[in-house]
């Protein structure tokens, strides 16, 4: 940004599934008359719609929606890559807004964005194809034990349910004989825009019946003959989630309907759980429920009124 141009924002909007991200951000993008980012890393897929709960055009209300159903199921795409390809449409974005909103449940794509990644060593893709194979045959709990033998500290952070991040340390634990939390300096790279963090949140009672609606009205639409169109490629890493996994289970005579319905909504629940987790431990968000609009917007200008200051 040149000291002759004026500021610009990027209002990152964060929380749960089925908290009300969509409505709420497409209010403030309407407001501060701008476009909306995606970070939620499922979205990105052409082919999963239902069970991403993809803002429809009617919910979209003509505002544009960037990163969702920007690409095919078959091209593996990764957060090193959202953030390159963020930074490169930011750069556009403001030269026609002065504040942009990026909003998403995925707080890794979230955080590529606001910090930058940290650099990764190149890694053996025999390595990972071998830990996918060992998770598939052997389950969660042997890759788990051999992290905490290579790195004990990043073993207290992983979320212990993700076998994607599991499987992503080991990589590099194996590949280059160091500690995959070595590599993971934390450092925020210096961002050419002022960043204000939102975090959305309701009583948890609240928020469950929100997600048994939300997955119910899944399974109205057809969430089930979208998980068999996509059973093919139940090995991709944004199908290994909530919402596919369970009917592929399903799918694989693991259980009945009825234990798949209520495993769909329990590990809805229990994703929710670990999103807020996330947010919580990995930065400074001011907090509001969806319906707190005044406040918010307050929040908004006046973290805008500190930034021209500085």
């Amino acid at each position: 940004m040149s000291a002759t141009q004026a500021p610009r924002f990027l209002i990152v909007v964060v929380g749960p599934t089925a908290v009300g991200k969509t409505d709420l951000c497409v209010r403030l993008a309407q407001h501060f008359g701008t476009e909306i980012i995606s970070a939620d890393s499922r979205q990105f897929y052409q082919e999963m719609s239902i069970g991403t709960a993809k803002p429809t055009a009617e919910e979209q209300q003509g505002i544009a929606h960037h990163f969702v159903d920007s690409h095919p199921i078959t091209e593996l795409y990764n957060a090193g890559a959202y953030e390159q390809d963020v930074l490169a449409l930011l750069g556009k974005l403001f030269q026609q807004h002065k504040t942009v909103i990026l909003t998403g449940g995925s707080g890794l794509y979230v955080r590529a964005v606001t910090n930058g990644m940290d650099e990764m060593p190149e890694t053996d893709p025999a390595v990972r194809d071998g830990l996918t194979v060992r998770y598939q045959q052997e389950g969660l709990q042997p890759l788990l034990e051999q992290l905490k033998q290579l790195d004990p500290a990043y073993y207290e952070r992983v979320d212990k349910a993700n076998p994607q991040r599991v499987i992503r340390a080991l990589e590099v634990c194996l590949s280059s004989g160091q500690p995959y939390s070595d590599f993971r300096k934390a450092t925020a790279r210096p961002r050419p825009f002022h960043i204000i963090k939102i975090g959305l949140s309701r009583d948890r009672q609240e928020l469950y019946e929100r997600i048994d609606r939300r997955m119910d009205l899944m399974l109205e639409q057809g969430l089930l003959q979208e998980a068999k169109a996509l059973y093919p490629y139940r090995d991709h890493n944004a199908l290994q989630t909530v919402g596919y996994k369970e009917i592929f289970d399903y799918l694989e005579g693991q259980y009945d309907w009825d234990e798949a319905v209520r495993l769909l909504k329990r590990n809805s629940r229990r994703y929710a759980k670990r999103q807020l987790t996330w947010f919580h431990k990995h930065a400074d968000y001011a907090w509001f429920h969806p319906e707190e609009w005044d406040a918010m917007l307050a929040f908004i200008r006046d973290q805008m009124q500190l930034a021209r200051q500085v």
